[in-house]
């Protein structure tokens, strides 16, 4: 009986090996009800590439004061066009660690996109949070602070 000319693909380590730092898939992840207290310097310095001094505190306030909501991850990096962060990625491999021993992780901190003007959301603070929720399970609900961007002062 003559062989057949399709080849099988290829093995690929499996993704739910024990991999440190790997959730495991579905695997829960929980939020504190409020950021911590120092993830408001870490948007603003990250903020301070991109916008100005002005709208920067607006920025600040408002997430200070915005009321916790949520996203699932998948959702919050297709907003934000950034990619997904591999597991490898130590600050990613961190979170996941903490998924793993069930520590609540920090809501991570938004300003909203806008579809008209082309701009797409914004994470001030929490890409990494964010990855690693979505390596955990893409589904995951993710605890945000979403604010608009004031339209004050915004170029330099």
């Amino acid at each position: 009986m003559p062989k057949s000319s399709r080849k099988d693909p290829p093995k690929v380590p499996s993704a739910q090996g024990p991999t440190p730092g790997r959730a495991k898939p579905g695997r829960a992840v929980t939020w504190l009800d409020a950021p911590q207290e120092h993830d408001y310097p870490a948007a603003a310095a990250y903020l301070s590439l991109i916008l100005t001094p002005r709208v920067i505190d607006a920025v600040i306030a408002a997430l200070r004061d915005a009321p916790g909501a949520e996203n699932a991850a998948k959702d919050i990096l297709r907003a934000s066009r950034l990619p997904l962060l591999d597991i490898a990625n130590p600050h990613v491999a961190a979170d996941l660690v903490k998924v793993r021993a069930r520590q609540s992780l920090s809501p991570v901190l938004l300003i909203r996109g806008d579809a008209a003007s082309d701009r797409p959301t914004i994470i001030a603070d929490g890409y990494h949070r964010v990855c690693a929720s979505y390596h955990a399970n893409e589904n995951t609900p993710i605890r945000v602070r979403i604010v608009d961007l004031p339209t004050i002062g915004r170029s330099r």
